[in-house]
C-alpha cells in the first residue's frame, strides 16, 4: 500500500509540475506574441499620425498664423484622394481614399478610407480629431477603432494626448488583436517649421493594454520615451515593457535609424528580433 501510495504521488507530482511547466511556456510565448503585436499597433498608430499631420499641412489647417508656403514632407498624400467640407469653418470633415493601393515613396502601401473629424486648427491647444477607419490596410494589416487627439500645448511647445478605443489589428495571414490606451505626444524637434514635416520629431509615452483573440491580456508602459522622426517609417527608438503575470517583455525599437527592425527579451534574455511590417 506503501508503495501504491508512493507512485500515485509521484505521479500527481510529475503531472502537476508538466502542468505548471506547460503553463509557464504558454504564458510566455503569449507574452512574447503580445509584444510584437503591440509594437506594430504603436507602429500604425505612428503611420496614422504622419497621414494626420499631412494632410493638415497640406491644406493649411495647421494654425490660422501659419503663413501659406510650399509644404515639405514624405509623399504620404501623393496618390490619395482628399475631400474637407466644409470650405471654411470648424468643424472639418476629412475624408482621405487610398483607394485600392496607393505606395508612398518610402514604400509603404496604404488602401481604403481614413475618416477624421477636426474641431479647430491641429497647432490649436484644445482642438480635438477624431479619426476612424473604413476598409483601411497598411501594409497588409488592417486597422480599426478610434483614434482622438486633443492638443494640449502649452507655450513654447506642442503636445497631445492620443487616446485609442477599441483599437482591433488584423495580420494579413488573417490573426487578429485589440489595443487601446492613453499616450502623451510631445513634438520635440520641428516646431518652428510647421510647413517642413522633414525635421519633425515626436515622443511618445504612456500606457496601453493589448489582448489576443483568445482574449488573454498584456498592460504595456513605456520605460523608455518612443521616439517617431517623420523621416522615418517606423518608430526609431525607444522601449516597451509588456507585463504578464510571471513573465515580462521588453521591446527595444533602436538606437534612432531609420529601419524595421526591432527586438525583444524575455526577463531580461538574450533577445529576439522581428519586423515592424
Amino acid at each position: 500500500h506503501l508503495f501504491i501510495a508512493a507512485a500515485i504521488t509521484s505521479f500527481t507530482f510529475t503531472l502537476h509540475s508538466c502542468k505548471k511547466n506547460n503553463a509557464d511556456s504558454e504564458e510566455f510565448e503569449t507574452t512574447f506574441e503580445l509584444s510584437g503585436d503591440q509594437a506594430i499597433a504603436d507602429n500604425l498608430n505612428e503611420d496614422a499620425n504622419d497621414v494626420f499631420m499631412e494632410v493638415a499641412a497640406d491644406n493649411d489647417l495647421m494654425g490660422s498664423n501659419i503663413v501659406s508656403g510650399t509644404v515639405e514632407s514624405t509623399g504620404i498624400l501623393g496618390c490619395a484622394n482628399v475631400t474637407i467640407t466644409p470650405v471654411s469653418g470648424f468643424p472639418k470633415n476629412i475624408v482621405i481614399d487610398f483607394g485600392t493601393g496607393c505606395t508612398s515613396p518610402y514604400g509603404v502601401t496604404r488602401k481604403g478610407i481614413v475618416n477624421v473629424t477636426l474641431t479647430d486648427s491641429v497647432r490649436k491647444p484644445g482642438s480635438k480629431a477624431v479619426m476612424t477607419f473604413n476598409n483601411y490596410y497598411v501594409n497588409g494589416y488592417k486597422k480599426e477603432g478610434t483614434i482622438t487627439w486633443t492638443n494640449t500645448s502649452l507655450p513654447g511647445g506642442k503636445s497631445w494626448e492620443r487616446k485609442v478605443e477599441n483599437g482591433k489589428i488584423t495580420a494579413p495571414d488573417g490573426r487578429y488583436w485589440f489595443h487601446e490606451g492613453v499616450k502623451n505626444v510631445v513634438q520635440t524637434a520641428g516646431v518652428a517649421t510647421p510647413l517642413n514635416l522633414l525635421d519633425d520629431v515626436f515622443s511618445i509615452t504612456g500606457t496601453h493594454t493589448v489582448t489576443n483573440a483568445a482574449g488573454a491580456t498584456r498592460q504595456v508602459t513605456t520605460p523608455e520615451a518612443l521616439q517617431k522622426k517623420t523621416v522615418c517609417e517606423n518608430i526609431d527608438k525607444g522601449k516597451l515593457k509588456i507585463q504578464g503575470p510571471n513573465h515580462f517583455a521588453i521591446i527595444d525599437f533602436g538606437d534612432g535609424t531609420c529601419d524595421r527592425v526591432a527586438t525583444i527579451s524575455i526577463d531580461g534574455r538574450p533577445a529576439r528580433t522581428f519586423l515592424l511590417r
